[in-house]
């Protein structure tokens, strides 16, 4: 009889730690939850976003000077007494970027108001400056249509050769490049002042003084790794890189060593440049200046 119970018990014991080891298996420690997290964050699809998810700068609208465009591929305020965008905001992920080749169909943009200037392509024809890309041709190469809508006259200002083709160039090469590494990017890009120095020396404006030429050349970045809700992701860390060049010949090649904060740049253009994020978190990441990689 006493050998009977003790089997008993010992069958009871056994029950136990077996229920006990099965409970345990089934709840996740921390690493594996962890492990979880990376991987939802690692598997986010980018996607295409607002282009003015980080707000409206300069409170764009309708008057001739501050004309509100809202285009697929990008947003923009274009002045037509300048003949160029004050500034043009647009986001940038691998789901913009495909195999489209570049159009090179640089034409008017027909669908300014009717009593706009058409800034036409011949416009710059020997007048020493580009014309530079706002929103770079090669950010949008998911179609024919994204691609050939970088090429409205709209998105051109007139742009120092050297400044367009190499300190630019690399900037926008950098761009991508953080694109390619998982991340997206809200730009927003724009120009001030009047008077710039071309292959033909200095010039204020082109086409009999429809066109502006700018003096300087501005580009802030927020990089955010692919995710949703962008900008409640958006914090005091998060890396932004803003830029303001002069529209020069002899500008440096390297974007790097023309690094600012934003204010510098609001102070500049009066823009309130990422009015859409939270005022405290603007107060920090605007105030800094960006100390990251260039390549």
């Amino acid at each position: 009889m006493l050998k009977q119970l003790q089997h008993l018990v010992r069958l009871s014991l056994l029950g136990l730690a077996l229920v006990s080891c099965s409970k345990e298996d089934m709840q996740p420690n921390a690493s594996v939850q962890q492990i979880s997290t990376v991987s939802k964050v690692a598997n986010a699809s980018a996607s295409r976003d607002n282009n003015l998810a980080l707000g409206n700068p300069s409170s764009a609208g309708a008057s001739y000077s501050n004309y509100l465009i809202q285009k697929t591929q990008y947003a923009m305020s274009y002045n037509n007494y300048r003949g160029t965008p004050n500034w043009i905001s647009w986001h940038l992920s691998s789901a913009w970027v495909g195999s489209t080749p570049r159009q090179d169909d640089f034409r008017a943009d027909n669908t300014l108001p009717s009593n706009f200037n058409k800034v036409q392509s011949s416009d710059y024809t020997g007048s020493g400056f580009d014309r530079g890309h706002n929103c770079p041709s090669a950010d949008r190469t998911g179609s024919v249509a994204d691609n050939s809508a970088t090429f409205l006259m709209s998105n051109m200002i007139p742009q120092a050769p050297n400044n367009n083709q190499k300190t630019w160039a690399g900037l926008e090469n950098y761009c991508r490049a953080l694109i390619d590494q998982g991340n997206e990017l809200y730009v927003i890009m724009g120009s001030y002042g009047k008077g710039g120095d071309g292959t033909n020396g200095y010039k204020e404006t082109l086409a009999g003084g429809s066109v502006t030429v700018p003096n300087r050349v501005w580009k802030v970045v927020v990089v955010l790794p692919v995710g949703t809700s962008d900008v409640s992701r958006i914090t005091s860390s998060t890396r932004v890189i803003a830029i303001d060049t002069p529209n020069s010949n002899s500008v440096n090649t390297s974007w790097g060593s023309y690094r600012t904060t934003v204010d510098a740049i609001e102070a500049k253009t009066g823009y309130n440049l990422l009015s859409n994020v939270p005022a405290t978190i603007q107060n920090a990441i605007e105030a800094k200046v960006d100390n990251g990689p260039t390549q």
